[in-house]
């Protein structure tokens, strides 16, 4: 089989797939309409996010027999369109899942503690101390969106708090241990912190919107280290303002492009304006599920699926 690799990943990628008999190529510089004018000479080949595979690129691979994504979301792939052409799709949640829960759990426990306005305050020769006064976690209810790999790895980091953990998910049957399952209305009713944890789909897309926000009983915590599109920005500044939300803390943004990357390269929307400026609102470049160790977990991930589809 003669695999091509669109984007760098951790170097056991390559070297395993070599072991296993498999020919490597590499190609991360050319063109979208390059690529696609070779992709018929493979049988699969291993992308993380940079551009997008659609119709037109699928029927291009006459040969192609599975795509390897080395992340979580399948987002950039008209996955029904390959499914429908026999092709597997191979996707590594499990990967980077726990570097998303600690990520979730770092940035809910700075925004409770005014870490980041306190650091700036302090370089800025401030030593302000009923001003950073926090809150304990302690006590509080947590709800999550998406109880996958993600919502549990969050929800597994959450065990050594005394916090009551609830999950709302699309499917029945996910809890566990760590979190009861409850209705969508349940979770509003009761959640001081909302944490995402769900993919990008025509159901999440907006999901997180003024009318949704409202349905709250009371103000509430944010956490995004899922997908920006799931959170129409200028109705979170609304309530940001309004102090409906509490505090915000946002691995990712509804105006990153499909690379995740180039976020600056357009004029700044307002409301993203608002959020640099928010001494509430905590932003990281989409890098919840980036660490060293997950890049070489989604890598060996990638290998350990692609033998194990290969052989059955």
């Amino acid at each position: 089989m003669k695999i091509l690799h669109l984007d760098t990943n951790h170097e056991l990628l390559i070297n395993q797939l070599n072991d296993l008999g498999f020919t490597n190529h590499e190609d991360y510089t050319s063109s979208k309409e390059a690529v696609k004018a070779k992709i018929h000479q493979y049988d699969g080949f291993i992308i993380r996010s940079r551009f997008s595979i659609d119709k037109s690129f699928l029927d291009a691979a006459t040969n192609l027999k599975f795509i390897g994504r080395v992340g979580a979301g399948l987002e950039n792939i008209d996955c029904d369109y390959a499914e429908q052409k026999g092709i597997a799709l191979i996707a590594a949640p499990e990967g980077n899942r726990n570097a998303v829960g600690e990520h979730s759990l770092a940035m809910l426990l700075a925004l409770f503690n005014k870490l980041n306005k306190a650091d700036k305050e302090i370089r800025a020769g401030k030593w302000l101390r009923e001003e950073n006064r926090g809150l304990e976690l302690d006590g509080k209810t947590v709800g999550l969106i998406g109880y996958g790999n993600m919502g549990k790895a969050f929800a597994k980091k959450l065990l050594g708090f005394d916090v009551t953990v609830l999950c709302y998910d699309i499917k029945d049957h996910v809890a566990d241990k760590n979190a009861k399952q409850v209705s969508l209305k349940e979770l509003q009713q009761r959640a001081d912190v909302l944490s995402l944890h769900t993919p990008e789909t025509p159901l999440t897309i907006n999901m997180i919107d003024g009318a949704f926000i409202n349905q709250f009983t009371k103000p509430f915590w944010l956490i995004n280290t899922a997908r920006g599109k799931s959170v129409v920005t200028k109705d979170l500044v609304s309530a940001l303002q309004s102090g409906k939300v509490l505090g915000a803390g946002l691995d990712v943004l509804e105006y990153e492009k499909a690379s995740f990357e180039n976020l600056f390269s357009s004029t700044m929307p307002e409301p993203f304006r608002y959020l640099i400026q928010a001494e509430n609102v905590l932003l990281s470049p989409h890098v919840a599920g980036w660490t060293v160790e997950s890049k070489e977990k989604l890598a060996q991930t990638i290998v350990d699926k692609i033998k194990a589809f290969t052989l059955s």
